[in-house]
């Protein structure tokens, strides 16, 4: 079992009091329902507050008239007075029950407006983070931000947060029943609270950094559970379920250790608390009698101390137990308003569009990397003529696939500039710039929807007729009408019931449907067999007659008729011209092209 000492905090201590101003400034648009709130949670505990001290007028009451009786100086009891007690008792606790209803309605309201707008707001910083964050971050962990993180603030709002207002106001209002009736057996009961305080705090200080380890533990492990189901094929194929397992395991020991200490922290409060509460019990007892023997207070006053006594108690034994939800709710928003935080993509400086569009596009001098002081690409230039069919080949790592990301703003260059017929592609906004393209990458990508709708995927207003002609230039409609469903057919999340050369065909009828200005094809036929291949390729010829076009392939015998092909290498381009003329040099371009018929 782990040693809740042995090992120090995180840095989430550090960061509490921040994380607590920012979601209180985040709650702030709803202060007056929260306001609100606080009134029926003091309201609701006043009124019960008020029973015990009229059930101890009831007793006080009752003993009166057992004495009258004994020593036969009176009736045994006044039931119209207690009749009326008990009346009032209900009324009471009636209004309390409304009250807290009340406040809980309100209340709850707020925690699913607050969740709602949490999740919007993670949602649209999702889509202007640079990619460069997601080239980082494990999918699993930033969903684990999205969904339990979230989920803990929106619990905490909804039920810890009322009990800590009823908490308080109980605490108060108790103090206040208590000190009405005596003074001197309330400072005594008040001499376990300095005690209460400190261990609270000092448990509170050592486990908010085990807190903040626990939901990062936590987020790391979805994210290999995430990893893992999308790549079960792959993992069954060679033979890594142990490893899997291993990393898994090892994983769930970080969070076991994290979870254990810091709910092992927590839960010592709780027994503390009620042995310090006994402490009390037992000094008010021995008072509260001496008192009565000399007829100081009421033996029904003593009764209803004792009450408010387990009433005062028990709401701080509560916000001891609350303070472990509190810690993981600080550390769940940190983790939030951390990633709210993160660094957006660089705004557009302007918002120019092309008005007489041809399709020249200009690299001058540009230099980038994907990571600080680690250059890949160092010094590229190239000017493609409008109409052009552009080829870019070269070695795995020469930069090929980065050079297209750069022309669409996935990544912003280092220095140098690009520009489309003259206007800086710097600006233009991104949306207006991504719109001009129309992209089949290597990575097919399709969501959980019908086919119908995934060859639809940014162009909704096109008519079935024209998703049907789309893939029937594509050459995938004979093969989709043979499938369950036809193009009303749902392809799952991982779309693993439709075959990889499928899965490219639909994404090649999603860019002819776009009918972009201008084409990029990332070995846009890499998962077709030869056949479809050579269907494919004419039907893009004809999409890209009149249309400049960037072309990345290995396979050379694909960009024959290319205009330009630039041949890059570590960066830069060291070759350019067509195949005859790349050929006729004999340089790397022949050597790349002669080696694939070796």
């Amino acid at each position: 079992m782990p040693d809740p000492l042995n090992s120090a905090p995180s840095k989430g201590a550090k960061n509490s009091k921040e994380t607590t101003k920012k979601l209180i400034e985040y709650l702030a648009p709803y202060k007056i329902k929260i306001f609100t709130v606080m009134v029926f949670a003091a309201m609701s505990s006043v009124f019960s507050i008020v029973g015990p001290k009229l059930l101890g007028k009831v007793t006080t009451k009752l003993t009166e008239g057992l004495l009258a009786y004994y020593m036969h100086t009176g009736l045994l009891t006044d039931f119209v007075y207690m009749g009326r007690m008990i009346a009032i008792l209900i009324l009471l606790y009636l209004t309390s029950m409304a009250c807290s209803y009340i406040q809980s309605y309100i209340m709850t309201g707020v925690s699913m407006d607050v969740t709602y707008n949490l999740r919007r707001e993670i949602s649209r910083k999702m889509q202007r983070m640079p990619l460069n964050y997601y080239d980082t971050h494990t999918n699993g962990e930033i969903l684990s931000r999205i969904t339990n993180d979230v989920d803990l603030i929106s619990q905490t709002l909804s039920q810890s947060l009322s009990q800590i207002i009823t908490s308080i106001a109980t605490i108060l209002g108790v103090l206040v029943m208590m000190i009405s009736i005596s003074l001197l057996m309330t400072a005594a009961a008040l001499i376990v609270i300095p005690a209460s305080m400190l261990i609270v705090m000092l448990v509170v200080k050592q486990s908010q950094g085990f807190f903040k380890a626990q939901q990062e533990s936590l987020g790391n492990l979805n994210g290999h559970v995430e990893e893992t189901y999308g790549g079960h094929n792959i993992i069954r194929a060679f033979n890594k379920q142990g490893d899997c397992i291993e990393e898994f395991s090892r994983i769930n020991e970080e969070l076991l250790d994290s979870a254990w200490k810091s709910q092992f922290l927590s839960s010592v409060m709780q027994p503390i608390m009620q042995f310090i509460g006994n402490l009390g019990y037992v000094i008010v007892c021995i008072l509260g009698g001496y008192l009565a023997v000399k007829r100081v207070v009421d033996i029904g006053d003593i009764q209803a101390f004792i009450q408010y006594m387990r009433n005062f108690t028990a709401p701080i034994a509560q916000l001891a137990a609350i303070s472990n939800t509190l810690q993981q709710t600080l550390a769940a928003s940190e983790r939030v308003f951390e990633f709210l935080g993160e660094e957006e993509e660089v705004s557009e400086r302007n918002d120019l569009t092309i008005k007489n569009f041809t399709g020249e596009v200009t690299f001058s001098h540009i230099k980038f990397g994907y990571v600080k002081n680690k250059t890949i690409i160092n010094d590229f230039s190239a000017v493609v003529k409008p109409g052009n069919k552009v080829a870019i080949v070269g070695p795995t790592g020469a930069g090929k696939t980065t050079i297209v990301k750069l022309l669409m703003r996935f990544y912003d260059i280092n220095s140098g500039t690009i520009k489309i017929d003259g206007v800086d592609i710097f600006d233009m906004k991104r949306d207006y710039l991504r719109s001009l393209f129309g992209m089949v990458l290597q990575e097919t990508w399709l969501y959980n929807a019908s086919i119908m709708d995934n060859i639809r995927y940014g162009t909704f207003d096109a008519t079935d007729e024209e998703v049907i002609a789309a893939a029937k230039a594509a050459h995938c409609d004979e093969f989709i009408r043979s499938l369950p469903g036809g193009y009303n057919m749902i392809l799952n999340e991982e779309a693993s019931n439709i075959s990889q050369g499928q899965k490219q065909l639909f994404t090649i009828a999603r860019v002819i449907l776009a009918n972009p200005k201008i084409l990029i094809l990332d070995e846009a036929t890499s998962s077709i067999d030869t056949r479809t291949e050579i269907l494919i390729q004419s039907a893009m010829d004809n999409l890209m007659k009149g249309r400049t076009s960037f072309v990345i392939a290995h396979r050379l015998s694909t960009i024959k008729d290319a205009d330009v092909i630039l041949v890059l290498k570590d960066g830069d381009v060291i070759e350019q011209g067509n195949h005859e003329e790349l050929l006729a040099q004999g340089g790397f371009y022949a050597g790349l092209y002669n080696s694939q018929f070796e």
